[in-house]
This record gives C-alpha cells, structure tokens and sequence, in this order.
C-alpha cells in the first residue's frame, strides 16, 4: 500500500538512523523514483522498501556537504536547534528559524 503522506516537510532538519549525517529536506517523491542501479547498490539486507517517501536532503557530515536520496524509514527529526551549514542552502532557503529553514521560492 502506498504511504500518500511524507512525515518530513521541506525546510526541516533531518537526520540518519544509521549514518551519522544530518540534512535539510529540500524535496520529496511519494515512493521511490532513483535509478534500479542505486537502489541496487545498497546491500540487500539493508535495502528499503519503495513505496515509502524518499527525500531529498542537503546533507553534511564531519567531513563533506553533500546531496542525499533517502527512504523516510531511515530518518529521524533533528531536535538538535543546530543549523545546517551546507553551502548550497542560501539558493532555495531563506533564515533559520525554530529548528527549520523557511523556502525562498516554491518548488515543483
């Protein structure tokens, strides 16, 4: 059965269950819509299920900033009231308030 509802919204803060990245949600597929090759590059025991939102994250670790593709089953809010610092975030976010960005401009 397919999920209609995305748990997270554009603009919040998001982090990995299982990776230690965090990111801001940035769009969002109703179920899954990558390439089979990506999704078949995740080790099978750990792959998600498609019919689940996915996000699109513009994520940061310790080391890099980064786009992520990620199954809502894999994702947590971030509480933490720390922002993000990704370098591409000024292009569709505008201030950090209240633990979330607020969109610049509206998305498709």
């Amino acid at each position: 059965m397919l999920k209609t509802r995305a748990k997270y919204y554009l603009g919040q803060i998001v982090r990995h269950k299982n990776h230690p990245f965090r990111g801001v949600v940035f769009d969002v597929d109703a179920e899954f819509a990558n390439t089979e090759e990506w999704y078949d590059s995740i080790p099978e025991e750990s792959r998600p299920v498609k019919d689940q939102p996915f996000y699109h994250l513009l994520a940061e670790n310790e080391q890099s900033y980064y786009v992520a593709y990620v199954s809502e089953q894999n994702l947590i809010a971030d509480y933490s009231g720390e922002p993000v610092g990704h370098p591409d975030l000024d292009e569709m976010f505008g201030p950090f308030n209240d633990g979330a960005y607020q969109l610049q401009y509206q998305l498709n």
